[in-house]
């Protein structure tokens, strides 16, 4: 794909030289959310440079990770996808997430939120295992995004924008990451205004909140006390 080798016959190796590129998992991680045309993405990663974008997809459609479709009319327009090949990153991406995810604190100046960003998150702190049978509903709210999620036995779709029907509506902020990583309780989280319920009861919230949790070792929960 590109000229910037690492000189080692490994797949690791291989594998960074495809996506170890500045912004290239970014640009992996929203379209594991859903496809996007090229304005679309440009908007969902604000600080990326136009020409760097450019290069980014190239790149990595030469890779075979992803790959361009024409929309049926009368939309016309042309987005970006992941390829099968590009879709097996997902647990990567993932798990790079999860890693991720235990180091943050507080946003830093001039970090943001993004749509996808939250979409991927809660799929990626989804604990799969505490949702057997379960079917539930939820919209959550983060300033101006707004996102829901359906879990249908077990199974778990995240999208953006409202869900009127939803079972719990809730309205939140950066704050829920300290319940989501078990630093404050449920009804802590209500107390202190970091979360608000707007439709559904508390019980509903409790599992909510059981089942998005970033797992964090009682090691790390003191390294970054």
């Amino acid at each position: 794909m590109a000229e910037r080798t690492y000189g080692q016959f490994c797949g690791f190796a291989r594998a960074v030289e495809v996506v170890g590129e500045r912004w290239a998992f970014l640009i992996i991680r929203d379209l594991l959310a859903r496809p996007k045309r090229f304005t679309d993405l440009l908007n969902g990663l604000p600080g990326i440079p136009t020409n760097v974008l450019t290069t980014r997809l190239k790149e990595l459609e030469q890779a075979g990770v992803l790959r361009r479709r024409v929309l049926p009319r009368p939309a016309g327009s042309i987005v970006y996808e992941l390829t099968e090949h590009g879709a097996e990153l997902e647990d990567t991406v993932m798990a790079l997430g999860r890693w991720g995810a235990k180091t943050l604190d507080t946003p830093r100046e001039g970090e943001i939120i993004t749509v996808d960003s939250l979409i991927m998150a809660f799929r990626t702190i989804f604990q799969a295992h505490e949702a057997r049978g379960v079917t539930v509903s939820y919209e959550l709210s983060f300033g101006d995004i707004v996102l829901h999620i359906r879990i249908d036995k077990g199974k778990i779709r995240v999208g953006a924008g409202p869900l009127p029907e939803a079972d719990l509506i809730l309205e939140a902020g950066p704050g829920i990451k300290a319940l989501m990583a078990g630093e404050i309780t449920p009804a802590q989280a209500l107390a202190d205004g970091t979360v608000h319920i707007v439709r559904g009861t508390r019980k509903e919230f409790v599992r909510f909140a059981q089942l998005f949790k970033i797992d964090v070792s009682p090691a790390q929960q003191q390294a970054l006390a």
